[in-house]
């Protein structure tokens, strides 16, 4: 039986995966303290960090982990997070770094990232 917590009345668990460079601990600083750099190091290891959002008088708590991962990975993450968690868990595969066109790995919204998600 889950115990209910007086903090908060949902908690979401955020994991932020990746290629170096394309922008998680920007995501990350933004969310989690409306920070942003264009100096930013890349991740070493992991960070963590947590945030409380009020969503129609609801209390979620946030708590992320920004990653130093590969995009080439995205299949095994998806299998792993499949594998050790609830088989309802909600997958979000979130493009970034809109205004570079020019650098993106994956060149089309759709170029394999549907079928991706949708694996089972």
């Amino acid at each position: 039986m889950e115990e209910s917590n007086p903090d908060y009345d949902y908690l979401y668990k955020l994991v932020l995966n990746g290629d170096l460079g394309v922008g998680k601990t920007n995501l990350f600083s933004r969310f989690t303290s409306d920070k942003f750099s264009l100096e930013s190091k890349s991740t070493i290891g992991v960070e963590f960090a947590t945030r409380l959002i009020n969503v129609d008088g609801k209390i979620i708590k946030a708590q992320i982990w920004d990653t130093a991962e590969t995009f080439e990975h995205v299949e095994r993450w998806l299998k792993e997070l499949r594998d050790c968690s609830n088989p309802n868990i909600v997958v979000m595969l979130v493009g970034n770094k809109a205004d570079q066109i020019n650098s993106r790995s994956v060149r089309s919204p759709n170029r394999g990232c549907k079928g991706i998600c949708r694996q089972k």
